[in-house]
């Protein structure tokens, strides 16, 4: 009897459990906040995606001028020059150079109380190869990164 209460009590909490943690295999929400921090430091895509959405949700109160945050994916070696060649390109590129090839996705800049969502194309991922995502505002990148892997 105490088996049955037991394994009944556990199948219970893994229902509860699993929605939040299972919510999409091809989605994620990452926030971001006035402290210069993402939530998370490491993302894992489903090679059996086609597209991945990251919804950036900055839960901080600064305004973008101020504390503009969004998520950008590149290969990890071209991670330094994408975020400083975007310094170059301002506010009103989302601080991105214009057609930067090495842009594999990108949100727009936000501020606090914003939200939004990028899809990335998961065949531009190669199996093997170091992928990150970080924020392009001026002086985030060293704070406000992450990686990103392509998972079987």
């Amino acid at each position: 009897m105490k088996r049955v209460m037991c394994a009944s009590a556990i199948a219970v909490a893994g229902l509860l459990v699993t929605p939040a943690v299972m919510a999409s295999d091809c989605a994620v929400t990452v926030e971001s906040n006035d402290a210069m921090q993402f939530n998370v430091k490491s993302l894992q895509v489903p090679s059996s995606c086609k597209s991945f959405d990251i919804t950036l949700k900055h839960v901080g109160k600064l305004p973008k001028a101020a504390m503009g945050h969004n998520v950008v994916i590149t290969k990890t070696a071209d991670m330094a020059a994408v975020a400083k060649d975007g310094i170059s390109a301002g506010v009103s590129n989302d601080y991105l150079k214009p057609g930067d090839s090495r842009v594999l996705a990108n949100s727009k800049l936000i501020g606090g109380g914003e939200s939004d969502t990028l899809t990335l194309d998961v065949g531009k991922l190669a199996a093997g190869e170091s992928y990150s995502f970080f924020c392009s505002f001026p002086g985030h990148a060293s704070m406000m990164k992450g990686s990103l892997k392509l998972s079987q």
